[in-house]
């Protein structure tokens, strides 16, 4: 296969869309979760809560203003061709500078501090991205964006599970998690899982397994019936919309898995709030 050349010019502004669009247009997967929410909810006070999130989304896409005022970190994963030669610049600033300008042009708050552990001061353009880059075969970039609020993410978890405590513990740990968060992070939540790798691989398991539709199925069968036992789980606290009691405190559970070493069980539990707020882009 021929090396295919690409200008990052096309990704700052596949980027550039990608903050404007995610942070007005909430997914067509998410969108119809939310009506299909309602129609499961229980409680009286769930449902118009489902309401009040739908025509929340209904007006943020008519008057291109944010869904959430939190327009979150901007996380990508970009999935690059090892038959593609990235051309007229660095690929991370091309990025970078992408989230620069949405952020900018599209009056999207900004949300990133620096020197977090003293001075917090504001970057003032929401960068830096955090970047996750996997070569992959072909002659494509494909560019994954979420924005990222900061109340979801404070409620997720690293757990360094014994492998003895097995996949019991497992379910402990998301259910911990989720009993824990109550109403931070603005139920109905999305949830993803990590299992298995290391303590940093875990975590970007965790949250890559965002990335998925609701309504899509895990490939894997085994996987998939583990979704929907913790989905009914979660389901059972009660938390529900906003917190507020009901059926309906998840949307969706994803996970993803790798192997890990035989003296460890890491598992990562990445919260996400209503406005699964993501995109997928291919150059």
């Amino acid at each position: 296969m021929a090396v295919r050349e690409l200008d990052v010019a096309a990704v700052t502004a596949a980027v550039k869309a990608m903050c404007m669009e995610v942070n007005y247009d909430l997914p067509d997967d998410v969108y119809e979760a939310l009506k299909a929410g309602k129609a499961a909810e229980e409680s009286a006070v769930g449902k118009a809560v489902f309401d009040q999130l739908v025509e929340n989304a209904d007006i943020a896409r008519r008057d291109r203003v944010p869904i959430c005022q939190d327009t979150g970190f901007a996380v990508i994963f970009a999935e690059v061709g090892q038959e593609v030669h990235l051309a007229g610049g660095d690929f991370a600033a091309a990025i970078n500078e992408g989230v620069r300008q949405g952020y900018g042009e599209g009056y999207l708050r900004k949300s990133i501090a620096e020197e977090p552990a003293q001075a917090r001061r504001n970057t003032r353009d929401n960068t830096p991205a955090v970047i996750h880059t996997n070569i992959v075969p072909g002659d494509k970039v494909t560019l994954t964006m979420m924005a990222k609020g900061g109340g979801a993410e404070n409620m997720s978890s690293l757990n360094m599970l014994k492998p003895s405590q097995g996949w019991a513990g497992m379910v402990q740990a998301v259910l911990d998690t989720v009993s824990k968060a109550g109403a931070n992070p603005c139920p109905p939540i999305v949830i993803g899982v990590g299992i298995g790798g290391t303590i940093d691989m875990v975590t970007v398991l965790a949250k890559k397994a965002l990335m998925r539709d609701i309504g899509s199925k895990h490939t894997d069968e085994r996987i998939a019936d583990m979704e929907t036992e913790l989905l009914e789980k979660i389901n059972a606290l009660g938390i529900g919309p906003q917190g507020l009691g009901g059926t309906q405190t998840c949307l969706a559970v994803f996970i993803e898995e790798m192997p890990c070493h035989i003296a460890s069980m890491p598992i990562a539990v990445n919260v996400q709030c209503h406005a699964q707020r993501h995109k997928t882009v291919t150059l």
